[in-house]
């Protein structure tokens, strides 16, 4: 079995089907060994958790965090979509989360460690990330966590 998919199974993770994109785009673009995944949100768990709202608001930092984790996980189920293989992942370059949050809410650093601290978790050193976490008014559908993902691969 394949390194990484060994471990989603150690740390009890089951890849949802890839998220399908919302509007006229693609789920993700490959430029030489650069695959550059566009913006995901938190598909309601497993178990039927679904995450709506703005984080200060509607969420707790906690609920937040967990919704990222989820984005982690359907950004991971992306990325075995274009891949095929996750052991293909190089090194997960750079994050950018968008956090639906109230105006005085400035924790949305503490919300994108919940995708960013499954990436470690998954990939290892290869997870670690260059990462900008910013405040937004709103998400398509109300999500409280949307992010896109850029991933250095092998070709």
């Amino acid at each position: 079995m394949a390194i990484i998919e060994s471990r989603l199974k150690t740390v009890g993770i089951t890849l949802p089907a890839s998220p399908r994109p919302i509007g006229n785009y693609v789920p993700a673009v490959q430029i030489h060994d650069f695959l550059y995944l566009s913006g995901v949100g938190p598909a309601p768990s497993s178990d039927g958790v679904e995450y709506l709202g703005a984080v200060g608001i509607n969420l707790t930092l906690d609920e937040a965090y967990q919704a990222a984790r989820l984005v982690g996980i359907n950004l991971i189920a992306r990325l075995k979509d274009e891949l095929g293989d996750l052991d293909r992942v190089r090194r997960i370059v750079k994050l950018l989360s968008m956090v639906n949050s109230s105006p005085d809410f400035c924790e949305q650093p503490a919300v994108a460690n919940g995708c960013s601290d499954l990436l470690v978790e998954v990939f290892g050193d290869r997870g670690r990330h260059a990462r900008s976490a910013v405040g937004v008014a709103a998400l398509p559908g109300n999500i409280p966590v949307e992010i896109e993902m850029i991933v250095q691969v092998d070709k």
